[in-house]
């Protein structure tokens, strides 16, 4: 996930100062868990000027130094929507950062979008989940150091995997809510079927 995409999405919803996406992401996007510093946006901001996916105005503030405030020019707003309609590729990890970036800044997009995001990403999941072996670690020859009790230790490990794969199958459940909840919302019975007399409203939601 490049920082660009992550700042475009945020122009895409007003214009903002580097100090200000440093806000933002310390108050409402704390819990996508991506953490940037303020250097990084600094750097990366120019390059979207550069690129000319931004441009900015100087906002002189009495008593401080001047702000410079970045909007999103039409360039950048192409940029956006390809990247955000760009194929997307699971993380073997769960719950990786990349996607709850995408699902937010692609996702607020349009409803096709997001619907094409969480189906990739259920779809990877429950086949993740499906596949055997997920407790061989149990298994597997140890020779630890004389400090650690195996027994315990395997107990410990044990409870460490469980406390993950259970965190996995909920978040496959937030999955399968919030498709269902799009899916409803575009005019779609659950599992993508539109509803009967439902196609106009479906398609005037996916221009």
């Amino acid at each position: 996930m490049r920082l660009e995409h992550v700042l475009l999405g945020l122009l895409a919803l007003r214009p903002f100062s580097g100090y200000d996406m440093r806000k933002w992401m310390d108050g409402p996007g704390k819990y996508i868990g991506y953490g940037v510093q303020l250097p990084q946006i600094y750097r990366v901001l120019p390059r979207l000027v550069a690129n000319g996916w931004a441009e900015f105005e100087v906002d002189p503030r009495d008593g401080k130094p001047d702000a410079k405030i970045y909007r999103l020019t039409d360039a950048g707003r192409d940029e956006l929507l390809t990247w955000a309609r760009s194929p997307y590729e699971p993380s073997p990890r769960p719950m990786d950062p990349d996607f709850k970036l995408r699902f937010l800044f692609a996702g607020q997009l349009g409803p096709d979008i997001t619907r094409e995001l969480l189906r990739t990403e259920l779809d990877y999941r429950l086949t993740q989940l499906r596949e055997p072996g997920w407790m061989d670690f149990t298994t597997v020859d140890l020779d630890p150091v004389p400090e650690i009790d195996l027994p315990w230790a395997r107990t410990v490990q044990l409870a460490a995997h469980e406390f993950g794969y259970s965190n996995t199958a909920a978040y496959i459940a937030w999955l399968q809510l919030t498709l269902a909840k799009t899916e409803i919302a575009a005019g779609r019975s659950p599992g993508g079927t539109p509803y009967r007399g439902a196609a106009t409203t479906t398609d005037s939601h996916e221009r």
